[in-house]
């Protein structure tokens, strides 16, 4: 008699912990863009879509972490890096139909 499989299909982390994981990140230094995954309906279709966050991280008076959305002019580089780090993964993993 052969034993019967049973399939278990166990949550994700996005189940568990009610958040979505970023596609991908780029960082370069405090510097970061990160690269989303998101679905909506147009037209009565479900379509998806890709976006990019952009942050810089830094630490304030009290030794906390925070990020913001400004740079400093040595960010700018590091900005541009991860950026186009960002652009080449969504261009070379894009579908023929995808809108950028």
């Amino acid at each position: 008699m052969e034993a019967k499989k049973t399939q278990i299909k166990l949550p994700s982390v996005n189940d568990v912990m009610g958040k979505k994981m970023p596609e991908t990140k780029f960082r370069s230094g405090a510097i970061t863009a990160t690269v989303w995954s998101n679905e909506a309906v147009r037209d009565g279709k479900k379509v998806e879509y890709k976006t990019v966050a952009f942050e810089r991280s830094y630490k304030d008076k009290n030794d906390q972490w925070q990020t913001t959305n400004s740079l400093r002019t040595a960010d700018i580089p590091k900005a541009i890096l991860v950026l186009n780090k960002a652009y080449e993964h969504l261009a070379l993993n894009a579908d023929e139909d995808d809108i950028y």
